[in-house]
């Protein structure tokens, strides 16, 4: 018994030791950065005006993927003027310092109409929040139908979705188009601003929910326009170390590469996660 468990311990090690190998490899080359680049694209595409912008909460305010997504949603949003701004992103839209509200904030200074913003702040993964979105675009849609002005922004938060195991008065007593998907709500249009790699699953995620016109906006970083070389000795370096100023790919791109195959293979586990749960 105990042969046999060494032997499969050893396999392990030495599968993940292979794997480790094949990683390290492959951040010499540029295949992790276009195995990620074409997961950003594979459903990106603005193909008609769109009724609701949507901005996939990432890290909290200020980060790296939430202020990315703010920016190319508030240029989404001044192209396209008519469209409403949902923020979906687990918080208390109570709360003026919380992230979701920062959020709101940011899209404020560039430019955005506080009127035009709602907020989904139960949601806890991609699948939640495009069960809640479609429910907030619901609730608007059926305002709309009866002529009544739309509600004020991020219902969500006085009223917790099912999701949260937390019944609204709306879940109580639906109107029409909340007990059915309705057919102005399911042809809404909907343009999804997330991170490259979870574009694909983002937009799988809400075509699953209900949406039949789903477009995406992947929130890619721009790289410096800067020559970064530099000469060590010129800077006072010691003589024994190596000058490394001419060397890119060791000083940057070979972490980068070593990050993108970190996320593709984080994201790659997602979508089998949510293929196996019938949520894409």
């Amino acid at each position: 018994m105990y042969k046999k468990i060494r032997a499969i311990l050893n396999c392990i090690l030495v599968t993940l030791g292979a794997i480790a190998l094949v990683m390290i490899i492959l951040a010499f080359t540029s295949a992790p950065f276009w195995i990620w680049y074409k997961l950003g694209v594979k459903d990106a595409g603005i193909h008609r005006p769109p009724d609701y912008i949507i901005v996939m909460g990432g890290g909290g305010m200020p980060s790296h993927s939430a202020l990315m997504r703010c920016w190319y949603a508030s240029r989404a949003a001044q192209r396209f003027p008519a469209s409403r701004i949902i923020i979906a992103l687990p918080g208390d839209a109570r709360d003026s310092l919380s992230s979701v509200n920062q959020m709101k904030k940011e899209m404020q200074l560039r430019g955005v109409a506080p009127e035009r913003i709602y907020l989904e702040d139960s949601g806890t993964n991609t699948r939640a929040e495009a069960l809640n979105v479609f429910k907030l675009i619901s609730n608007i849609d059926q305002r709309i139908l009866n002529n009544e002005p739309p509600a004020p922004p991020s219902p969500v938060t006085r009223h917790p979705s099912p999701v949260t195991r937390h019944a609204s008065p709306v879940t109580r007593h639906p109107s029409p188009v909340t007990r059915h998907p309705s057919r102005v709500t399911r042809h809404a249009s909907l343009l999804l601003v997330t991170s490259p790699q979870h574009l694909h699953r983002a937009v799988l995620a809400f075509k699953k929910a209900g949406f039949l016109k789903v477009d995406g906006l992947p929130a890619f970083e721009k790289a410096i326009e800067s020559d970064l070389d530099f000469n060590a000795r010129k800077l006072g370096a010691r003589p024994w170390m190596p000058d490394v100023g001419n060397n890119i790919s060791v000083r940057y791109q070979f972490w980068m590469q070593m990050e993108y195959e970190f996320l593709v293979l984080r994201e790659y586990l997602a979508l089998a996660y949510y293929k196996l749960q019938g949520w894409i």
